[in-house]
């Protein structure tokens, strides 16, 4: 991270302090969300989503210490966790307005929509346990969960200080077609895993097409992050961050479709794959967001500074 930070130069210390400060919240809320993500997926694979029967409480209790075991501990962990992070949220939203004369304008608002994201998460929460896991509802729970995730990495990238070298080229479309096409990718994974059509599948030729729909949707977004990593390599002059981000990106793919294919092998029987798979797509989308935001300030400042280069 040191490689592209850069003070900027117009900021008192007195602006720096309330930024600095809502930057590191929002990181440490990345890190809770990413955390919250695989402790919901093992929580779908360990069969535990129904082991608290009610909600908010957990069996009428903040914590069941009587019916407590693995699934007990794992939905109630998971509850913890959000319940954490929706605190951070109310916490992330009141500073930004507090401080908003010394912020970024878009930040507040910004700060605002990750609020009601994770209050819509919320309630997706407390709907996956009254309608008894319908999977409709999980997927669009982990769908939500995404997005929030991808607010906060974009507030996060957004603010961090950073002077880009303005070769950039069309990097930053190529960097949002991979990640729209991951979440995507992520979002037909969910409706896979709550449907367990890879299950009905391989038992009666259930839903076959629907897990099919999974693997072979794999193909848009692996070409997409390769052109990404590949463009990155051929870029000259690209800003060394970048340069490592898409290799990063490119690592996790991967990483991800060999989680995948392990996972496909072992008829989902291994349940730390199934999370690590879940658990690295997200990595992944994180990773290629990063990668957006960072390509676009570098365009859009290097567009500035030629238009200003030209007024003179």
């Amino acid at each position: 991270m040191n490689e592209f930070v850069l003070q900027p130069e117009n900021e008192t210390a007195t602006q720096q302090q309330p930024k600095d400060m809502i930057r590191r919240l929002v990181w440490k809320m990345c890190i809770a969300t990413l955390i919250l993500m695989a402790i919901g997926s093992a929580t779908r694979v360990m069969n535990a989503g129904l082991a608290c029967p009610d909600w908010p409480l957990c069996y009428g209790e903040l914590v069941p210490a009587k019916q407590m075991n693995l699934q007990v501990f794992l939905e109630w962990f998971h509850r913890l966790d959000a319940a954490l992070i929706g605190m951070s949220a109310i916490a992330l939203c009141g500073l930004s307005w507090w401080h908003r004369r010394s912020l970024p304008n878009w930040l507040p608002w910004a700060s605002s929509f990750a609020l009601f994201l994770i209050v819509f998460q919320g309630i997706l929460g407390g709907l996956t346990v009254t309608e008894l896991l319908r999977f409709d509802i999980v997927t669009a729970h982990l769908g939500t969960a995404l997005l929030f995730f991808t607010t906060l990495l974009i507030i996060g990238t957004t603010l961090i200080p950073y002077q880009g070298t303005g070769t950039v080229g069309k990097l930053p479309w190529v960097g949002l077609t991979a990640a729209v096409l991951v979440y995507l990718q992520s979002l037909l994974g969910a409706l896979v895993g709550s449907r367990w059509a890879l299950h009905q599948c391989f038992a009666g030729y259930q839903l076959c097409t629907m897990m099919y729909s999974h693997i072979f949707g794999l193909v848009p977004p692996t070409v997409a992050t390769l052109a990404l990593v590949f463009i990155s390599w051929r870029t000259p002059a690209l800003h060394p961050a970048l340069r490592k981000i898409a290799n990063l990106a490119g690592s996790l793919l991967l990483l991800q479709l060999g989680l995948g294919v392990a996972t496909f092998r072992l008829h989902l029987q291994v349940e730390p794959l199934t999370v690590s798979h879940q658990a690295i797509g997200a990595t992944l989308l994180g990773t290629l967001v990063v990668f957006t935001v960072l390509a676009w300030r570098d365009q859009l400042a290097h567009r500035e500074m030629m238009l200003a280069t030209g007024d003179r």
